[in-house]
């Protein structure tokens, strides 16, 4: 290996550590008590460190962000491998998106329940992994729609209503508002039975 590959893979790993350090951090005591500092004192480094990455907490706040989103990504593409019926792949990517949220809860909620500021993503013109999974969503049912199975007409409505759906069910069972129903598997049905109830709404 030679002096830039070996140069290019230390600062990859430099800013994978970081971001893994900072999404320990952003759990554990939110956007607003965390500070550029507090990570760079637990990776060991000076606070400059990190800035030679990224220019502040938002940025960096964003890319912890991705972290989540490219596994959601992944997930959801692999949920619907070798399916071709755009129900089936509607069931196939809200079941996906639903594991994803209760095997990784903490990360699920830095994603899209604590409250934080969205500048960066604001500011970023292409949020890679975020509007590729919501385009996943959109590609489905526009096949749906174009076969005259769903109800919608406009797409990216049918997308937002759907999607709104499971994260409502799943933001409930992560902070634990499901209170009124006792066993863990009967809570599973509901949500599996709500999902299969939401898609046969839709069809045309």
């Amino acid at each position: 290996m030679g002096i830039l590959e070996r140069k290019e893979r230390n600062k990859q790993e430099m800013r994978l550590m970081i971001l893994e350090t900072a999404k320990e951090v952003f759990i554990r005591k939110g956007f607003e008590k965390t500070s550029i500092r507090a990570i760079a004192e637990k990776i060991e480094y000076s606070p400059a460190t990190i800035y030679l990455y990224y220019k502040d907490k938002n940025e960096l706040f964003f890319a912890v962000h991705e972290l989540g989103f490219d596994k959601l990504l992944e997930e959801m593409v692999a949920a619907i491998e070798g399916i071709t019926d755009p129900f089936e792949e509607l069931r196939r990517r809200g079941y996906a998106y639903m594991k994803f949220a209760f095997e990784n809860p903490e990360m699920y909620d830095l994603m899209f329940i604590s409250n934080a500021p969205m500048n960066a993503l604001k500011e970023e013109e292409n949020w890679n992994s975020g509007h590729k999974c919501f385009a996943l969503v959109c590609e489905t049912l526009q096949r749906g729609i174009e076969a005259k199975q769903l109800k919608f007409k406009e797409v990216e409505i049918a997308a937002m209503l759907i999607w709104s759906f499971i994260h409502g069910m799943v933001s409930l069972k992560i902070r634990n508002r499901f209170k009124i129903f006792n066993e863990q598997t009967e809570i599973q049905q509901l949500m599996t039975a709500s999902l299969e109830q939401m898609i046969e709404l839709v069809k045309a």
